[in-house]
């Protein structure tokens, strides 16, 4: 099975050591999904992270926010790694592509994106009293994970069709 592959690289030039950048892999579609995925996972830390508070002065059940914030964490860094890995490596693109490494990073991020969105929505709006000022933001998490979980959907389908061949 023969694979055509197209590279745009960028050589950046400091103290005369060179660093190739793929920047051909933000142009296509899992390079714009893998920086969406960045930056809204980034976004879902970063309110949850600050709207966590550990000495509240009336009883919650701090769990949905906490798995939240365990499953935003793990797959920012994962996806982090991924996007890096892409741009920083010619080859990297579009050897992972072929293997089932991204099927299955990209399924399990659906599936646990989905149940911490859910789980947090359902929380929220549950217990809308105890959330007081923190409603809000932390609907407004709940809704950017569900998001994620979808964005995660559509790069799982292509990292199928990359994996098959298709």
């Amino acid at each position: 099975m023969s694979h055509t592959v197209t590279i745009t690289r960028t050589t950046v030039s400091t103290s005369g050591t060179s660093v190739f950048v793929n920047t051909g892999y933000l142009c296509t579609l899992p390079g714009v999904l893998k920086l969406a995925q960045l930056v809204l996972g980034a976004c879902c830390v970063g309110v949850v992270g600050y709207y966590l508070d550990h000495n509240r002065g009336y009883y919650h059940d701090e769990k949905p926010e906490l798995f939240f914030l365990l499953v935003a964490v793990s797959f920012l860094i994962g996806t982090f790694c991924l996007l890096l890995s892409c741009v920083l490596s010619l080859s990297t693109s579009s050897m992972i592509s072929k293997t089932n490494y991204e099927l299955i990073y990209h399924g399990l991020a659906f599936i646990l994106y989905l149940c911490a969105g859910l789980t947090l929505l359902i929380e929220v709006n549950h217990e809308k009293s105890s959330y007081r000022n923190e409603y809000d933001p932390y609907l407004a998490a709940a809704v950017m994970g569900l998001v994620l979980s979808g964005l995660y959907l559509i790069s799982t389908f292509l990292a199928n069709r990359h994996y098959r061949g298709i």
